[in-house]
């Protein structure tokens, strides 16, 4: 994840706080911040299984190559 999202999220958060204080735990406004902050981090989980490029089955194979399911054969 890069740290661009990261200080995203972060001031997002900051806001969200800002916006609840000033409004109301219950507005709108408070909503509406917090309802950003969860698609930034979303966003931020969408962008480190891109990252990682692997199946699950290529991880877990990673993790136990002795496993029967991760055998290769040559013909």
């Amino acid at each position: 994840m890069s740290e661009n999202i990261k200080e995203l999220i972060e001031k997002e958060i900051e806001g969200a706080r800002a916006a609840c204080d000033t409004s109301g735990g219950s507005s709108q406004e408070c909503a509406a911040a917090w309802d950003a902050v969860e698609e930034l981090q979303a966003e931020a989980a969408h962008q480190r299984e891109k990252g990682t490029g692997k199946t699950s089955l290529e991880a877990y194979c990673d993790s136990n190559p002795d496993a029967d399911e991760c055998r290769v054969y040559d013909n």
